[in-house]
């Protein structure tokens, strides 16, 4: 208990001491690394030593060559080339933008006269090689969006590379919707700054506090043409708020303009090949208001592009597939000018691994008391040690020579295990919890003291290679191991097996290894005197299937021929859908005011009224990968929510007027229903009915007062209303609705805390009346998502029953669904709840609910949000079998409070 204590005791001050240093200069992070002391720069920026935010490396100082700026600086090196190197930072707002700055200086501290060379990564994603023998200090900025509350920055060794080093690091806010074009779909992508150019400027860079969020704005350095300068305050002239970036009104005061030539150009080399987004500035500081055409690497982007005087205004493009880069900005009416000017480079961020894998990695690494450096995500940026990923799936995990003692049932949430070794590791007793691991394909169990097969061996169906050798197994060897067709080799030597073996193992495919065993062979009867001798047996074992004959090659000669012909039809035959889509779309859109008359209630707005409606989009209440959603008043004063799509997640308009269609269809009192809908050019908006009580996780998870106003009953009864509208899109109609995004913040209360499940963003429908499956795209997000949904990619009602389940618990536990708090079995709400919840255990229930249910209440809505949440969907119930079952537990509540007097 006292180490417990001191633990939370130290994450507490922990804590504190974050919250203060992000106090500092509106949510700057400021680290002087291998540092052990606070200290205020010439700018007013608070700095502070990083020992906080990293658990490894070494620290030294370095000494700067007589004549630079500094004479000093400390840094931080890694010497340990194992693993992941990594700093986590964190993040204040999870939902904006953020600004990673770091700067490596090496400057020969070791005196060994090598300059390392390593790699950088920002969450999932390598980022860049740092090659201090190229240029020393090297400095690197990137633009995240920040989804998490906190941000793993790591360093990997390259082979002879030497010790990756740093001396800073710094995170900085940057204007919401900043940089939006080029990050598109936010979760996948991030910004590294290839160019930040003060155009027209050449006494040195610009940074905080000229520009308010720190960026640094590089001099205009060896170019031609002139520069000018403003001679007033453009800060009181220009009206910057239509620029998402914010440039600062400084770096607008001056500007590159043409003087004689035709054009002005900027050539700018770029380190790799690839996509980029390049931002250009103008603000109308001349007299005249030049006109121009813009060209990139010689193609026009923009033409007859004017500059008004006394105006700012931005332009902003992305570039796929270059090398090098090219601005040039050709003179049609006066001299062409340019302020400022951005260069990003587009970096893809691979996918995050599965929750439930991560956390469930976590719960082994501690099982096993060692420290295996298991963090973050195990296969993004570099895969743990011990770990083998397919892309986000982790396909193998080699656990050997360490106590592990039993295969815990957190095994079994490795849904996509190809490989499992974990031989050498004191197993003992039956072999158990690996039935669900159904691509299993080799399983090397051996030099242990297994004695029995267990029941669930001849569960993994897609079995190739089993190793048992060196166990203490007894008996016979069961029947079920025959009904594994796809097993090639079957290693029982040295164990303590008799008898005959199954005949059906007896066939040309397989290899059954069995010396050493009391009395194992195919024949029906042994001689009790014959012993096989003891082998050593190597402990990993290889299956060589056998060559192909000449037909095979024929018949894959034959295939290949086949498979191209019907590659070619497959590919005309798509064009031609595709020019048939389009003619579609262009001929679709005029007739949807005809069909919305069959919709209902369904209105179609215009995009001016929505934006009366929305006052020009003032107020956002939400925002997510699809775009923003606003709050809007109707004439009569009816509020509305108004959802506008992202350019880049925009439908073909015929899809949209289909997924209008369906909404306008669905209509039940626990559902959000749709009011109106706008389909202009670039413009997809959706209009719903507007719920002031909020989502449900805004009263679980917000300020106190709104959680105590959650009591069991209540929260039953929203959960009974969130149900029932979920029965009605799966049962309701013959429509067949999958949400496919159920989670506490899809779930709105109004002033009555009744409950109407929203955002069928994601939703699918089942066209098919008999079918019991639809293949399609993992969407969902993460803690809710249904394991089997994400490893075969089949989503059935039983995908949004889970994700109910998992709402359940956060309303009987008060906990979101995923936490980076207490101990890594804690971190995942279902493997931590549910084993408690099965057992009766009311010690985890929501402390604001303590001495204030009836038990049978609670333990019925326990066991139906544990039955809900099983890793099997064929165990879950029906969404229809939650709804009675919290039906039982509401009436069952209010009985109690009204023996009690008490019907809140």
């Amino acid at each position: 208990m006292e180490q417990q204590f001191l633990n939370w005791l130290g994450l507490l001050l922990l804590s504190a001491f974050i919250k203060l240093t992000l106090c500092y200069q509106d949510g700057f992070l400021s680290l002087t690394c291998g540092g052990n002391m606070n200290y205020v720069d010439s700018s007013n920026v608070s700095w502070t030593p990083d020992g906080y935010y990293v658990t490894k490396g070494n620290m030294t100082s370095v000494v700067f060559p007589e004549g630079t700026s500094s004479t000093s600086q400390s840094v931080r090196f890694f010497p340990d080339s194992s693993g992941r190197n990594c700093y986590r930072l964190p993040l204040q707002n999870t939902s904006s933008l953020v600004l990673v700055r770091t700067q490596f200086v090496y400057k020969n501290y070791d005196g060994l006269a090598k300059p390392p060379i390593f790699s950088v990564s920002l969450g999932t994603a390598i980022t860049t090689t740092v090659n201090l023998a190229h240029t020393d200090p090297w400095i690197e900025e990137f633009i995240w969006t920040a989804n998490k509350d906190v941000l793993p920055l790591c360093f990997h060794s390259i082979p002879n590379g030497g010790f990756p080093v740093i001396s800073s690091l710094e995170l900085r806010p940057l204007p919401p919707g900043a940089y939006s074009t080029a990050l598109g779909d936010w979760s996948s992508k991030l910004l590294r700054k290839s160019y930040r150019i003060n155009c027209g400027y050449v006494d040195g860079p610009l940074r905080y506090p000229l520009d308010p969020y720190d960026r640094i704005w590089d001099a205009d350095e060896d170019f031609s043409p002139y520069h000018v300068s403003s001679g007033f305050d453009i800060q009181s002239n220009f009206s910057l708020s239509n620029i998402k970036e914010s440039p600062p009104s400084a770096i607008l005061q001056t500007g590159r303009v043409l003087a004689r030539w035709n054009s002005l150009v900027y050539r700018l080399p770029l380190d790799n090949l690839g996509d980029y987004h390049v931002v250009l500035y103008f603000a109308g500081i001349l007299p005249v208001s030049p006109s121009f055409d813009v060209l990139i690497n010689d193609e026009v982007v923009y033409s007859n592009y004017t500059v008004a005087r006394w105006e700012a205004s931005s332009l902003f493009f992305t570039v796929r597939g270059i090398r090098s880069l090219n601005i040039t900005l050709k003179a049609i009416a006066y001299y062409p000018l340019v302020n400022a000017l951005e260069v990003y480079e587009i970096l893809d961020v691979p996918m995050e691994s599965s929750s439930t894998t991560v956390s469930a990695l976590q719960v082994i690494q501690q099982t096993t008391g060692l420290d295996l450096g298991w963090q973050d995500d195990p296969c993004s940026p570099t895969p743990w040690e011990n770990i083998g990923c397919d892309g986000n799936l982790v396909t193998s995990l080699r656990l050997s020579d360490i106590n592990l003692r039993k295969i815990s049932p957190t095994f079994g949430d490795l849904l996509d295990l190809k490989a499992l070794d974990l031989h050498n590791t004191s197993l003992a007793g039956e072999i158990q919890n690996l039935g669900g691991l159904q691509h299993l394909e080799k399983l090397n169990l051996s030099f242990n003291q297994l004695t029995s097969f267990g029941s669930e061996l001849e569960d993994l169906i897609n079995i190739k290679v089993l190793d048992l050798q060196n166990n203490s197994l007894q008996g016979a060897v069961p029947d079920g191991l025959a009904e594994l067709k796809d097993l090639h080799l079957l290693n029982l030597e040295n164990n303590k097996l008799q008898g005959p073996l199954p005949q059906s193992l007896n066939r040309e495919s397989l290899e059954v290894r069995t010396s050493g065993n009391l009395c194992l062979s195919f024949s029906l009867t042994c001689n009790e005197n014959s012993t096989n001798s003891l082998l050593q047996t190597p402990q990993v074992t290889v299956f060589t299937p056998k060559k192909r004959d000449s037909n095979s090659h024929l018949a894959v000669l034959l295939g290949a021929v086949g498979g191209a012909v019907l590659a070619l039809f497959a590919i005309a035959f798509s064009a031609l859908l595709y020019i048939k889509r389009k003619r579609v779309e262009s001929t679709y859109l005029p007739r949807y005011e005809v069909d919305m008359q069959s919709w209902g209630s369904a209105r179609v707005f215009t995009y001016k009224e929505i934006k009366a409606t929305t006052s020009n989009f003032k107020e956002a209440i939400g925002r997510g990968s699809f775009g923003c959603v606003y709050v809007g008043k109707l004439p009569g004063g009816k509020l509305v929510a108004v959802k506008v799509r992202f350019d880049k997640t925009q439908l073909g308009a015929e899809s949209f007027i289909n997924e209008v269609s369906l909404l306008s269809q669905i209509h039940h009192p626990n559902l959000v229903s749709l009011e109106g809908f706008c389909c202009e050019s670039k413009h997809q908006i959706l209009v719903y009915e507007f719920l002031q009580g909020g989502s449900l996780a805004d009263n679980l998870y917000g300020t106190k007062s709104k959680k105590l106003t959650l009591s069991w009953v209540r929260r039953l009864k929203i959960a009974v209303d969130a149900a029932k509208g979920l029965d009605y899109l799966h049962n309701g109609s013959d429509l067949r609705i999958i949400h496919r995004d159920v989670k506490s913040s899809n779930i709105l209360l109004d002033t009555d805390m009744n409950a109407k499940v929203c955002d069928f963003g994601l939703s699918k429908q089942v066209t098919q009346s008999d079918a019991s499956h639809v293949t399609t795209v993992v969407k969902g997000t993460a803690g809710y998502l249904d394991p089997e949904y994400y490893s075969t990619q089949q989503l059935t009602e039983k995908s949004d029953v889970y994700s109910f389940g998992v709402v359940l618990l956060e309303l009987i536990c008060g906990r979101e669904p995923l936490t980076h708090r207490g101990t890594p079995d804690s971190f995942n709400l279902v493997l931590w709840a549910k084993p408690y919840l099965q057992a009766g255990a009311v010690e985890i229930v929501d402390e604001s609910l303590q001495g204030s249910f009836d038990a049978e209440s609670m333990r019925r809505a326990s066991l139906i949000a544990c039955r809900s949440v099983e890793r099997d969907a064929l165990r879950r119930p029906s969404i229809s079998e939650v709804v009675a079952e919290l039906k039982e537990a509401y009436n069952l509540q209010l009985n109690y409070l009204g023996s009690c007097g008490d019907a809140n």
